[in-house]
């Protein structure tokens, strides 16, 4: 019997939609929510999570389908749905994403919570004493900062700023102008109360909200409230930017950011007894259908729990805290003498971000070193190493920072950083007109007793010491002549004005990273049809990009074996008959964000590794500043190869994607593996290396190169 034919690359069936990928990706991290395995009230925080992210997906995804909507742009897509059918089909998943969120809110967490006495009380379940306490509170500090805001002809609806949480109170009276007031809770009053926090180890807390309604009539002398009710509405919040006319990119984005509060509104949150003519009015208000509306059986915004799981002292219901490995400053050797002996490899938060702060401290204060360039994409908002590169400066170091003022939601703090390193007589520059600089590049110019040697630490993950202890991600620091000019090169194309240059090691987007990729996928393809082993191995958070998928799968039906470990968005459809069989698709949600960008390829028994800061998305490869660097030294390379095969062997937190298209956990009958909780288990097994230093100097102009051996290629 003839084998059915396989489809066309261009049907639509062979991909996922982009919205709908990521949609279930935050339902896998919702399942976390449910997960009775994790400790209560980390179960709290997947479910701030879970909320936070719909929040943007709102504000970006959504409102990007709405504006292609009312432009009547047609499929935008390999998946082939149209913009008004994406706009329908995110409405069904959300709902049923957040009538999810809710139950376990209800019926899960909650009563889970006050077994441990930990109460969130409705005002009107509170005991006498408690109602005098949060009534004097009310009064003090919240009714004195309060203002009513009547909606009449005289009274237009109030410009209410984005994502805040507002009442709308309807009154009653033959003399009024109007049946509707609102009153917004300005974001400078804490959103949870607690009342006595943690005496006798019990934890009481009303939301302000509650509170609010509950003493709204104060507001409205003389006037009868027939009801009040907690609203929310979400906002268009990417910012317009016209970066060929924008004279002062700085200025510009500042302008921007004071609009954001203000975009179109994409989404309404209501309390659940919020009335239907109450709500309609609302929506008529805002501009929005039904379609647009989400009444929530508890708190509007379940962000706002984050800092209960911070502020509640109940070590044994959070994670088992861990101390990351310091991998360097043994000995009180510096960290340039550590790297010359061999490069480092390091894997957060397993092995400590303070190397990373300490290769621009000891940068910064010793007098050896001449420049530092760095990038910044996202940092802290105490973050050490804008200290250190202040103080380099300030030193006479040439310090030249390129920061990324268009990351998105982090704007203002990077202007911020933006002034102070200016101030400190860094050069701060904003990367190259249409491109975002994502990637992660550390530069170190020293002077020593052989020459000049560059040292440089690349990374898959931000500079962000904070989210450096939650997201997994692999960073190298190397002295290799090769590399660092690589990296020097970039440098000066992001700050000067030069064609993009031709690099030796690193494979750098938007100019020839996407072709590096697909040469690799052909290359594997070619091994399989010769025979040859053919494998790949990515580890990436989205995938997305049509041509790429496209070789993936020309490579699955060649006999190419294809694991992908995708956390997040993935457009491609694994196990389709005769297009995909040979690819496999995973994603592990777990304790510490899977953020690691890592590439491998088996090149018929002489595999190759790299390390990377993008992921297989079309913004990646063509609007972004991105690196792709090998990993050559043995060592790293066997350890990458353990965390490749840790994680793919993880039957606890992976999830594998099913022909339903949702992923399923994995079902092992054997030995449970949970590949971030066997990494914190080996965190004592990693040693500093133990090896004699070795010259590399990189060329002077005018003199011969000296240089040794090591992290060359063979």
């Amino acid at each position: 019997m003839e084998a059915p034919k396989a489809p066309a690359f261009n049907d639509h069936a062979l991909y996922t939609n982009r919205e709908l990928s990521w949609l279930e990706f935050n339902q896998r991290v919702l399942e976390e929510v449910g997960d009775a395995t994790n400790p209560l009230l980390e179960r709290v925080k997947f479910l701030c999570i879970v909320s936070s992210n719909l929040d943007e997906f709102f504000e970006i995804r959504v409102a990007g389908l709405r504006q292609q909507r009312d432009s009547k742009v047609s499929a935008t897509g390999p998946d082939g749905m149209s913009p008004t059918e994406q706009l329908v089909a995110v409405s069904h998943r959300v709902r049923k994403m957040v009538d999810d969120q809710y139950r376990l809110w209800n019926d899960v967490l909650v009563p889970g919570l006050e077994e441990q006495h930990i109460f969130f009380l409705p005002y009107e379940d509170l005991s006498d004493e408690e109602k005098k306490y949060y009534t004097d509170y009310f009064e003090k500090s919240v009714y004195p900062v309060l203002t009513p805001l009547a909606v009449d002809p005289v009274h237009p609806f109030p410009q209410l700023l984005n994502k805040s949480l507002n009442v709308a109170v309807e009154l009653e009276g033959s003399d009024l102008s109007t049946n509707l007031a609102v009153v917004q809770v300005p974001r400078i009053l804490p959103r949870l109360l607690p009342y006595k926090a943690g005496e006798r180890g019990i934890y009481r807390y009303i939301f302000i909200g509650n509170l609010i309604q509950a003493h709204v009539g104060s507001l409205f002398h003389g006037m009868k409230v027939k009801g009040a009710y907690q609203f929310r509405v979400t906002r268009n919040s990417d910012l317009y930017l016209d970066e060929e006319e924008a004279e002062n990119m700085l200025k510009t984005i500042e302008i921007e950011l004071r609009k954001r509060n203000r975009g179109a509104a994409v989404r309404l949150e209501v309390q659940k007894e919020c009335p239907v003519h109450v709500s309609d009015q609302l929506l008529q208000t805002f501009g929005l259908d039904r379609d647009d509306l989400y009444a929530v059986d508890g708190p509007i915004n379940f962000s706002r729990l984050m800092p209960v799981v911070a502020g509640v002292d109940r070590p044994d219901l959070k994670y088992k805290p861990f101390v990351p490995v310091v991998v360097t400053g043994t000995d009180g050797e510096d960290i340039f003498t550590q790297v010359r002996r061999k490069p480092i490899l390091l894997h957060h938060p397993y092995d400590s971000f303070q190397t990373v702060l300490d290769f621009i401290e000891q940068a910064a204060e010793d007098p050896n070193v001449l420049a530092i360039k760095q990038t910044l994409y996202r940092t802290s908002g105490d973050s050490p190493i804008i200290a250190s590169l202040a103080e380099a400066a300030e030193s006479g170091k040439q310090v030249t920072v390129v920061i990324e003022l268009k990351a998105r939601f982090d704007e203002a703090a990077n202007i911020k950083w933006a002034h102070t390193l200016q101030e400190a007589g860094a050069h701060v520059v904003y990367g190259i007109v249409g491109l975002k600089t994502h990637a992660k590049l550390a530069l170190v110019v020293r002077k020593e007793e052989d020459g000049i040697r560059r040292y440089l630490h690349l990374g898959t993950g931000n500079y962000h010491p904070s989210t450096a202890r939650l997201y997994t991600d692999l960073g190298l620091l190397t002295c290799d002549p090769v590399i660092t000019n690589d990296g020097a090169e970039l440098f000066n194309w992001l700050t000067g004005v030069s064609v993009f240059p031709e690099l030796a090691k690193i494979k750098a987007a938007p100019k020839r990273l996407h072709e590096f990729v697909l040469d690799m996928i052909e290359r594997e393809k070619d091994h399989a049809k010769a025979g040859k082993p053919a494998a790949i191995f990515a580890k990436l958070n989205s995938l997305v990009d049509t041509e790429v998928i496209e070789a993936l799968y020309q490579a699955s039906q060649a006999g190419v074996k294809i694991r992908l470990m995708v956390r997040g968005i993935c457009c491609l459809r694994a196990h389709v008959p005769g297009v995909s069989d040979n690819i496999t698709l995973r994603s592990i949600v777990g304790r510490f964000l899977e953020h690691s960008r890592i590439y491998r390829f088996e090149n018929a028994g002489q595999s190759e590794v790299y390390l990377a800061s993008a992921d297989w998305m079309p913004r990646n490869f063509f609007r972004r500043v991105e690196t792709c660097f090998p990993i050559e030294d043995p060592d790293h390379r066997a350890y990458i190869d353990e965390v490749i095969s840790t994680c793919w062997a993880d039957n606890v937190k992976a999830r594998e994607q099913n022909s339903e298209l949702t992923y399923a956990k994995r079902h092992s009958d054997g030995q449970p593996v949970n590949s971030q909780a066997l990494f914190l288990e080996r965190l004592t097994k990693r040693k500093r290396p133990e090896i004699e230093v070795k010259p590399v100097v990189v060329k002077q102009p005018g003199k011969k190169e000296v240089s040794g051996g090591v992290d060359q290629p063979a």
